[in-house]
């Protein structure tokens, strides 16, 4: 299929445009001007007539019919049932064999008709509206129909000579037109193919003075902004997933090879080295497995398998498997459901205990010199409100809307997790949307952070 440029599409419609007005002037102004010379005239005549209210003995008005014939150029009779003129305008002109015609209609007993004549000596055509205007009184309006021959000769060289001026004039007109609105698309398509090899300083600018135009360099400006985003969190994801899988990696290989060169007779020791081995072996097994549930939860494929459940009683489970870092760290975690002694809700429970599960373990690695973490669940007029907070130094304002992308971290603040691998609160806001909560992170500095979602009341 052959392809054409926006400046030659443009111009083609305009001209075909311009062309499509001429040929429906030349039709209308030559091929058609006797047939609607015809229908003008028809319709004044029957106008008159309807228009025209007078009685047989109403003479006083004959001076005013032979103004409204001299002003529209007809003839006027009024005859009564016997066919007998009462009235004719004056003119040579109105002078018209008409009494067969009018003695017919009278006979007739038709309210209206029109006639089309021809005088016998000058083959003039005319035309004749007849009306009944009472039992005793007809009138009769006539106009003649000038031949239009040498008047369509006229329009006819004359529309020639415009249609070519016009034309000529479309023409360079269209491709001005052309080029103003081609030109600023031209511009934009060629930003987006330097962007498409990479340039992504590049900015879209338009001088036009178009809505949409400006509409779309604005949309394709903010769409290259996310892009850059996108393509800078790619960079630090793939920085950080290898980063995390060649520590452990690198530790297996340590201690595997101090198992076998040093420490192969030395039994105790084989079996903390084994130990080691085993725990970085469970991070990877942990990064690999949240990678592949974030990838099932972004692309939809993880379906949600709602059911009841207690949440109180699940987040005290949750709570129960990391007594471990209460034990043996100094942690303390707080659970407050004031009122709340069971809060029964409709979800996919592995999914929220994931939610929960992953907060709890963002806070323990984030939280201050006091170890503590608090849940709470707080009952409001249409909704549940969980909240998990830390005591921590806080989140900047500038890294709060990004707090949830996937492995996002402050390059100045760069903090390398505890527990976890990085890509839990990615894992928690697609779980979240999936489950249609609401959900948000509030922080003050040096006082620590809340992450909390919101579960609505059923009815």
């Amino acid at each position: 299929m052959m392809k054409n440029s926006l400046a030659t599409k443009i111009f083609k419609y305009l001209a075909i445009f311009s062309l499509c007005i001429l040929l429906f002037l030349f039709f209308f102004q030559v091929i058609f001007i006797n047939t609607f010379y015809e229908w003008t005239k028809t319709r004044t005549i029957k106008n008159l007539s309807k228009n025209i209210l007078i009685t047989e003995k109403d003479t006083s008005l004959y001076d005013k019919l032979d103004k409204i014939s001299y002003k529209e150029n007809v003839c006027i009779e009024l005859s009564n049932n016997e066919g007998e003129n009462l009235y004719s305008s004056r003119g040579n002109n109105c002078r018209l064999r008409t009494k067969m015609i009018k003695r017919k209609f009278i006979l007739s007993n038709k309210k209206t008709k029109t006639y089309d004549l021809v005088n016998t000596f000058t083959k003039e055509k005319s035309i004749m509206s007849a009306t009944k205007l009472s039992d005793n009184l007809y009138i009769f309006i006539s106009t003649s129909l000038i031949p239009l021959n040498s008047t369509i000769n006229i329009i006819e060289k004359q529309l020639i000579i415009v249609s070519i001026v016009v034309l000529l004039f479309s023409i360079v007109v269209a491709y001005f037109i052309s080029k103003r609105l081609s030109n600023p698309i031209i511009k934009i398509s060629k930003a987006a193919q330097l962007i498409a090899k990479g340039k992504m300083s590049t900015k879209f600018e338009t001088t036009s003075d178009i809505k949409e135009l400006i509409e779309l360099t604005d949309s394709l400006n903010s769409m290259k902004v996310e892009l850059s985003k996108t393509e800078e969190l790619q960079k630090d994801l793939m920085a950080n997933i290898s980063h995390d899988l060649k520590t452990p990696l690198t530790m297996i290989k340590a201690y595997a090879e101090l198992i076998k060169d040093i420490n192969i007779n030395n039994k105790e020791k084989c079996i903390d080295n084994l130990s080691i081995i085993i725990e970085e072996v469970d991070r990877l097994t942990d990064l690999v497995n949240d990678i592949l549930t974030l990838t099932k939860v972004e692309n939809e494929l993880d379906k949600l398998n709602k059911k009841e459940f207690d949440l109180i009683k699940l987040i005290k489970k949750v709570i129960n498997h990391h007594n471990i870092y209460v034990i043996k760290e100094g942690y303390k975690i707080l659970f407050i459901h004031t009122g709340i002694d069971t809060l029964i809700i409709e979800a996919d429970k592995k999914k929220i205990e994931q939610v929960i599960y992953n907060l709890l373990n963002n806070a323990l690695n984030y939280t201050g010199d006091d170890k503590t973490v608090t849940i709470r669940i707080v009952d409001y007029d249409n909704y549940f409100k969980i909240m998990v907070s830390d005591s921590g130094k806080g989140i900047n304002k500038k890294e709060i809307d990004h707090i949830f992308d996937k492995y996002y971290r402050s390059k100045k603040n760069h903090k390398r997790y505890i527990y976890g691998t990085g890509l839990g609160l990615s894992i928690v806001k697609n779980i979240l949307l999936l489950h249609n909560y609401n959900y948000g992170v509030t922080s003050k500095k040096n006082k620590g952070t809340t992450f909390y979602f919101e579960i609505k009341k059923e009815g």
